[in-house]
Order: C-alpha cells, then structure tokens, then sequence
C-alpha cells in the first residue's frame, strides 16, 4: 500500500467503527436466541481484529503524513455541525425516556443509532463541503 492516506478515508472508516458498535450493541441487548447468532458473532468479532489491525497501520501512516489544512477546518465545521445534530437527538431521546415511550434498551438501539447515522452524515458532509470548498 503505497498510496497516501487521506482525510476523507480517515472520516469515512468511521462508518465501520459506527456500525461494528451497533452490532455489539445488538449483540449484547438482544432478548432472544437463534442458533446462527453464534455463526454471527465469530463473524463480526473476526472482522473486528482484523479491521482493528488493518486500521493501526493506516492510522500510523496517516499520523506521519503532512496534514492538509483546508480539509482539516473543513472537518472542524462538520464536527461542529454534528455536535449540534447529536445533541438535539439526545433530547429528544432522554424525553422520551423520560415520559415511558420507550424502555432502557430502546433507548440503547436509538443512541447506537443516532451514532451510526451521525457518521453517515459526518461523511456526506465532509464530502459535499469539500467539493464545494465551503
């Protein structure tokens, strides 16, 4: 791999860690048994060890290389702009908590979800930004 790294693969990997979580997450809160969750679960945490591994020696490199500085503000304002999206479905989320619409683990699978799909829209506005040079 001679290819450099850039800021929108470091961004957009991000997606994966997203949705390895909500794996997890399943994998942990689930109230029932089928016998092809064990096939699922070897699956996903081989996956995981070797993402893990594959992504160290990208992030070393990544942390050797020059740093592009438009892209760098650019990521400042995207994060800047999910905090505000995260926050708001926090809320929103801990009120409905709150009133019994929905239980603890609900509320789990709605914030490993809020995470996930605040990585989505890292990305695609990370990407959109980028070509619009905003």
């Amino acid at each position: 791999m001679k290819s450099k790294v850039s800021l929108k693969e470091m961004v957009g990997v991000k997606i994966i860690y997203a949705l390895l979580l909500v794996c997890y997450y399943w994998m942990w809160a689930r109230q029932d048994w089928h016998h092809y969750y064990d096939t699922i679960q070897n699956m996903i945490a081989i996956f995981s060890i070797l993402f893990f591994a594959a992504q160290a020696v990208r992030v070393r490199k990544y942390a050797k290389e020059e740093k592009d500085e438009r892209a760098v503000q650019i990521l400042h304002r995207v994060d800047a702009i999910g905090l505000k999206i995260v926050a708001a479905a926090v809320i929103i989320i801990a009120f409905a908590s709150a009133v019994a619409i929905m239980d603890g683990r609900m509320a789990g699978y709605a914030l490993v979800g809020t995470i996930f799909a605040l990585t989505v829209i890292r990305f695609i506005l990370f990407c959109v930004m980028s070509r619009k040079d905003v």
